[in-house]
């Protein structure tokens, strides 16, 4: 078996997916599937705060800023309530709202 390697999203559109997948799979992030296995928490921060890096560009010192922020804390919520039946699982998948809310305001102004 391949070892698993995360998905980097590069554009917007690939990003807000993968917040849409973060949503169903918070807050351990753990693929029950089998299909990947070795899927945790960790690799997937790291596939968001990777993806926000590359896009920095785009989304602007402010923006991008914005979005470290609420990825570190959406981070926090979820490992406070790894079985989700608290606040915090709550609370992350309201960062990941606020997110995608970032990602609409940063494609109105491109479409200006």
């Amino acid at each position: 078996m391949k070892p698993y390697k995360p998905y980097i999203p590069q554009t917007l559109s690939e990003l807000w997916d993968q917040l849409g997948s973060m949503v169903l799979g918070a807050t351990t992030f753990v693929d029950r599937s089998g299909y990947f296995p070795e899927r945790s928490i960790e690799t997937e921060f790291f596939s968001l705060n990777e993806s926000l890096k590359l896009l920095r560009p785009k989304f602007g010192e402010t923006n991008f800023a914005t979005m470290m922020e609420l990825s570190d804390r959406m981070r926090a919520y979820f490992e406070s309530d790894p079985e989700d039946n608290s606040e915090g699982g709550l609370k992350g998948r309201e960062c990941i709202y606020a997110m995608e809310e970032v990602i609409r305001s940063v494609r109105k102004q491109g479409r200006k």
